[in-house]
C-alpha cells in the first residue's frame, strides 16, 4: 500500500487518468496508450526484453485486445521480432519510460520501468558477461541446442554466446549449465566459449523472467459442470473439488514468437507437428529450438520438445516438460487456488507440460510424486480433458507405466488431448 501512495505511483495514476478518462472502451484506451508511447518515446531507442539489449523500432496496435500494444524490436544481429509493449524495459531517464510504466500499471503489472536499480543491474551484468574468467566455472542459461553447439547467456546477463562442449546434447533449453571454460573468442560478431559441462539444473526462479500474465475469466462454478449421469455416484476425486465450491478461473498468457494470432496457418507449433508427422523430426526440433531461443517462456515449445523424445527417452523428456512446468508455475505462486480450464486455449501449453511431466514421473517409478501432480491437475482443470483421472488407480496401485500402457494400447501417450 505504501508503494501505491508514492510520488512515482501517483504520477502513473495521473497518466492513466489522462489517457483513459474520455475512452469508453478498452480498444480506445489501448489506442490512447499506443499514441502516447509513439509520441513520448523517440524511436529507434535502446531497450531490454527479458534482459536482452535491443533497439525498439516501433509501437503497434492492430485492434487485437488480447495482444494490446506491441513493440517491434531489433537484435544486435539485425533480426527483428515483435513482443508485447508490457515486456519492454527502458532506462528511467529515457523519455516515455513513465508511459511504459503507466501501461503496465493499467494492465495490473508491476511498473518495472521505474526500477532504476534493475536497469542498472542489467547493464552491469551485460558488461560482466563480456569478460568471463576462464579460471572459474560459469553458469549459463541454455537457450537452444544444435548438433554441436548451444546458444546460451550467462546467468543474470543479457549477452548471448555460443557454447562448444562435449556431449552438448546433455543440455536442454531452460536449464542452467555449470561450465568450466577452456577458451573464449569472437568471430563475425558472435561470442564463443568452449569448455566442460560439469552439471545442469532446473531453477526457473533464477532466470529473471517476467511471469506469464494471468487473465481473470470470471467465476467457475462446479454446480454448472458435468460430473456424470444423474443417479450415478460422484467419483471420489471429484467430491472435494465440488465441495470447495465456486472459484475464479484464469487464462495464462501464451508466448509464441513469430505467430500471427489472426492467421492460424502461421503457428510454428503446428508447423513443427506437421514436420514430425511427415517423419522430419530434426526440422520439427529445429523449429521448437528457435522458439525457445526467442523466448524461453514459450511453454508449448518445451511441451513438444518433450513429446519428440517421450517414447524413447523419458529421462530427457521429463526435463523438457519440467522446464515448461516450472516457468508456468512462476505465474501461480504458492497460494494459487483458481482454475485453469482447458477451454481457455492459452492454458493448454502449461497443462501439456504438467501432463507430460506427470507421465514421465510415473514412468520413472516416482509414484507419490505422480499422484500429487495429477491430483493438482484435476484441481486446476476439473473437466480433465487430458484424462488424468483414469491414471489414479494405476498409480495408487503402483502399477508400472509400461504395464498400464500395454493394457490400454498407447492410451497414455504424452500428446493426449494435444
Amino acid at each position: 500500500m505504501k508503494d501505491e501512495k508514492s510520488p512515482e505511483r501517483a504520477a502513473l495514476d495521473a497518466i492513466i487518468d489522462e489517457l483513459t478518462a474520455e475512452a469508453h472502451s478498452d480498444d480506445a484506451r489501448i489506442w490512447n496508450f499506443h499514441q502516447a508511447l509513439q509520441k513520448h518515446i523517440s524511436l529507434p531507442c535502446d531497450g531490454f526484453v527479458i534482459g536482452e539489449p535491443v533497439k525498439l523500432v516501433s509501437f503497434n496496435y492492430d485492434g487485437n485486445h488480447r495482444r494490446g500494444v506491441t513493440t517491434t524490436c531489433r537484435r544486435s544481429d539485425g533480426r527483428e521480432y515483435e513482443v508485447g509493449a508490457s515486456e519492454v524495459l527502458v532506462p528511467r531517464h529515457t523519455d516515455g519510460s513513465r508511459y511504459l510504466g503507466a501501461y503496465r500499471h493499467w494492465l495490473g503489472l508491476v511498473p518495472y520501468a521505474l526500477d532504476e536499480k534493475a536497469t542498472r543491474r542489467t547493464a552491469i551484468s551485460g558488461a560482466r558477461a563480456r569478460s568471463i574468467t576462464l579460471a572459474d566455472p560459469v553458469e549459463l542459461v541454455v537457450l537452444s541446442v544444435k548438433q554441436t553447439t548451444a546458444r546460451c547467456r550467462p546467468l543474470q546477463s543479457n549477452q548471448t554466446i555460443t557454447l562448444r562442449a562435449g556431449r552438448i546434447w546433455d543440455v536442454i533449453p531452460g536449464e542452467i549449465a555449470v561450465v568450466r571454460p577452456r577458451k573464449q573468442w569472437n568471430h563475425a560478431g558472435t561470442a564463443y566459449l568452449s569448455g566442460l559441462i560439469e552439471s545442469t539444473r532446473i531453477d526457473a526462479s533464477a532466470l529473471g523472467f517476467i511471469p506469464l500474465k494471468l487473465e481473470d475469466r470470471g467465476n467457475w462454478d462446479p454446480a454448472e459442470e458435468y460430473w456424470g449421469e444423474q443417479g450415478e455416484p460422484i467419483e471420489k476425486w471429484a467430491k472435494p473439488i465440488i465441495a470447495r465450491g465456486p472459484r475464479r478461473q484464469f487464462e495464462m498468457e501464451q508466448v509464441l514468437p513469430g505467430a500471427d494470432p489472426d492467421d492460424p496457418f502461421s503457428d510454428p507449433i503446428t508447423e513443427s507437428n506437421d514436420r514430425k508427422d511427415a517423419g522430419d523430426t530434426q526440422d520439427a526440433r529445429d523449429i521448437l529450438m528457435k522458439l525457445c531461443q526467442s523466448d524461453l517462456r514459450c511453454l508449448d515449445a518445451h511441451a513438444h520438445l518433450g513429446n519428440l523424445v517421450f517414447e524413447q527417452r523419458p529421462k530427457d523428456a521429463i526435463r523438457h516438460y519440467e522446464v515448461g512446468f516450472r516457468i508456468g508455475e512462476l505465474s501461480l505462486g504458492a497460494s494459487f487456488n483458481g482454475v485453469l480450464p482447458w477451454g481457455c486455449i492459452d492454458n493448454r501449453p502449461f497443462l501439456r507440460c504438467m501432463h507430460g511431466f506427470g507421465l514421465c514421473v510415473w514412468r520413472l517409478h516416482r509414484f507419490e510424486e505422480a499422484k500429487c501432480i495429477f491430483d493438482r491437475m484435476l484441481w486446476l482443470n476439473p473437466s480433465d480433458n487430458q484424462g488424468v483421472r483414469f491414471l489414479i488407480d494405476n498409480i495408487d496401485a503402483k502399477t508400472l507405466w509400461e504395464t498400464a500402457e500395454a493394457r490400454q494400447g498407447n492410451h497414455y501417450g504424452s500428446d493426449r488431448a494435444s
